[in-house]
Formats: structure tokens, C-alpha cells, sequence
């Protein structure tokens, strides 16, 4: 028996109503149904605020719901019910699950498909620090660059949440890397074990040049804008630029034009007889084979909280801030002074 009436279904959303600035969120609470046909019911124990909401909130995330919907890119929780299909061995144990939206709940029904157990000796904000990011930086390094060891890579936003587990990931391999931060973030930056370079400093192109004289394996780019030209000029011969974001243009409209503007370059510059690749990192790509897509993400969440579990990866968590103040999360993460992942953590809502 799934034990799904013996349970609480009550849940408290945060929800975006409408283009809204972080002071803008809305509350609503709600019966959910029991879980159905495939589905786990997940009492949250920590989601997180990433680049994605970000864009959501002003309506330029692609392919995001009409509002209002409730954000929340990922979630880690704790199995409460499942539906009539599902193992009852789920019931209580603790997961992770890379949801788009919906995370931003006290409790969410999930497809128990893409759930995965997170080990026994992780926090869940840690396991939350290392989900979506762990995964993106895991599939950037190994999957889209296959930067090899003794390799030397460019990530910009090494004290992001990607970024920071990006540079763990990297020197974990045997990669030299050298990471654009903020100057109040250098030393958080070099303890990582990457070489700081302020991102506001003046020529940036060419101090990142000097650095690296003969250019670099990888650059990881998430900024976009006019600076990915600069990016596409650190790669060496047989090297690789991976754009996954525009966060230059996080505030500018037209959003649909300037993607395609974005993807027309690196389709062009990826064609040039120079050795070199240019390719745009999407987290979804593959969706349709559902199967292999959960496989391969299944698989390097493992890698990745493998790597947590025994020493060599160390989560990031910038803040934890109770879901009843989720809009405070959602600024800090938009103050660009975090380093690493603000997570948003269950408080008295949801609570057993």
C-alpha cells in the first residue's frame, strides 16, 4: 500500500503571478491528490534559487509555464506516500529530483522516475547545492568539453553555484583553471584551486590572455553577450566554448530574437575549418528519450554526489533561507555577491 491517505497532503506554494520583481511572489495553500500512477508525494527539505528563476520571474525562460506557476528548478525531500505502482521501499527516503518548476513547495507530487536517493551522510541544503549544478558542471566538464587531464579551462562565475563546483570538478581531473569572480570572492576562488581574475577588471580579454598565452581547452561562458567573442578567442586549436546562459541580457527584452542571434553564432563559429568547437549546453536536451535522459542524469548525480560523500567535492551553500521568504532568496541569488548556491530550506510549513 502506497499509505497516501494516511498522510499529510497539505501544501504551501510560493507562486509567480505575473512578471514580478522578488518582493512580487504570492502565497497559496492547497490539498494535493494523492499520488497517482508513477508519482511520489515529497515533503521538500530544500529547493534552491538558480539563473533559471531568475529569467522565469520576467517571463524569458524558455519554454517556462504561462503564469502563475510555482517556480523551483530542483528539490530535495523526503518520500512521504507513492502512488499504486511505486515501491513502498521509496517511502522515507531521502531524494533528489530536477523538476523546471513546481520546487518551491512544502510538498510536491514528483514522478518517482526522476527521483534519485541521495547517500546516507549528506545534508539535504548540500545535496540541493550539488543537483542542477552538480549535474550541469559535471556534463559541461565531461560530456559537452571532454577536457582531458593535464588540460586548462576558462569558467566564468567561479563563485557561482555552477561555476564553484565547476572549478571542484576540474581540478578534481587534473585541470588547470582559471575562474572570473569578483575581487571579494578571489580568495574563495584560489581556495578552490583555481587562478581569480576580476571580471570587471579593465582588458579582462587580455589579462585572461596573458594567463593563458596559447589559449585554453575549455572556456565555460554563461554570460553571453558581446564578451562570448572574447571567449571564442581563448580557445586553442581542438578546444571547445560551451555557452550555457546569457546573463549579460538577463534584463533586456527580446529575449526570443537575441537566442537566436546567440545559437546562429556558435552554429556558424562551430562550422570554421580551425579546430575548434562551439556548442550551447542545454540541461534538457535529450528529454524526449526519456529513459536515456534519466539514465545519464541518474549517472552523473551519482558521480557527483560520490565525489561529496567521500571529501573530494565540497558544496557551496551561499545562504539557506526558509521558503516563507523565498523573494529574499531570489534576491540575494540576483545580488550577484553569493558564493554558491542559495538554497531555499523548509520551515514550519510542511513540517510532520
Amino acid at each position: 500500500m502506497s499509505g497516501a491517505a494516511r498522510v499529510d497532503r497539505a501544501a504551501t506554494e510560493v507562486v509567480l503571478p505575473r512578471p514580478v520583481g522578488p518582493d512580487g511572489l504570492e502565497t497559496r495553500v492547497r490539498e494535493l491528490p494523492a499520488p497517482g500512477v508513477g508519482e511520489a508525494l515529497v515533503r521538500m527539505e530544500a529547493t534552491g534559487v538558480s539563473f533559471a528563476e531568475q529569467q522565469m520571474r520576467l517571463g524569458r525562460y524558455h519554454d517556462q509555464p504561462s503564469f502563475p506557476f510555482v517556480p523551483g528548478y530542483d528539490v530535495v525531500g523526503v518520500v512521504e506516500a507513492v502512488g499504486p505502482d511505486v515501491g513502498p521501499a521509496l517511502v522515507g527516503r531521502r531524494v533528489a529530483a530536477v523538476l523546471k518548476v513546481g520546487g518551491w513547495a512544502s510538498r510536491l507530487l514528483v514522478a518517482a522516475g526522476d527521483l534519485v536517493p541521495v547517500p546516507d551522510g549528506i545534508g539535504a541544503a548540500e545535496a540541493e547545492a550539488v543537483l542542477v549544478n552538480g549535474i550541469t558542471a559535471w556534463q559541461l566538464l565531461h560530456r559537452a568539453a571532454r577536457v582531458r587531464r593535464g588540460g586548462a579551462v576558462v569558467v566564468l562565475g567561479a563563485n557561482g553555484g555552477v561555476g564553484s563546483v565547476l572549478v571542484q570538478l576540474a581540478r578534481h581531473a587534473g585541470i588547470t583553471v582559471i575562474g572570473t569572480a569578483s575581487a571579494g570572492h578571489h580568495d574563495a576562488v584560489r581556495a578552490l584551486g583555481a587562478t581569480p581574475v576580476d571580471y570587471r577588471e579593465p582588458g579582462l580579454p587580455d589579462r585572461l590572455r596573458a594567463l593563458a598565452p596559447d589559449g585554453v581547452d575549455a572556456v565555460f561562458d554563461h554570460v553571453g553577450g558581446p564578451g562570448l567573442v572574447d571567449s571564442w578567442r581563448l580557445v586553442r586549436g581542438g578546444g571547445t566554448l560551451v555557452n550555457y546562459g546569457s546573463a549579460s541580457t538577463k534584463d533586456e527584452k527580446g529575449s526570443v530574437l537575441g537566442a537566436a542571434a546567440l545559437f546562429g553564432r556558435l552554429y556558424l563559429w562551430d562550422l570554421l575549418p580551425n579546430g575548434k568547437r562551439a556548442l550551447f549546453y542545454d540541461f534538457w536536451a535529450g528529454r524526449r528519450r526519456l529513459a536515456d535522459f534519466r539514465a545519464r542524469h541518474r549517472a552523473d548525480l551519482t558521480e557527483v554526489l560520490s565525489l561529496v560523500a567521500n571529501g573530494a567535492l565540497a558544496p557551496r551553500v551561499a545562504a539557506r533561507v526558509p521558503l516563507s521568504r523565498a523573494g529574499e532568496a531570489l534576491a540575494l541569488a540576483e545580488s550577484r555577491t553569493a558564493l554558491g548556491k542559495v538554497v531555499i530550506v523548509a520551515d514550519s510549513w510542511g513540517k510532520p
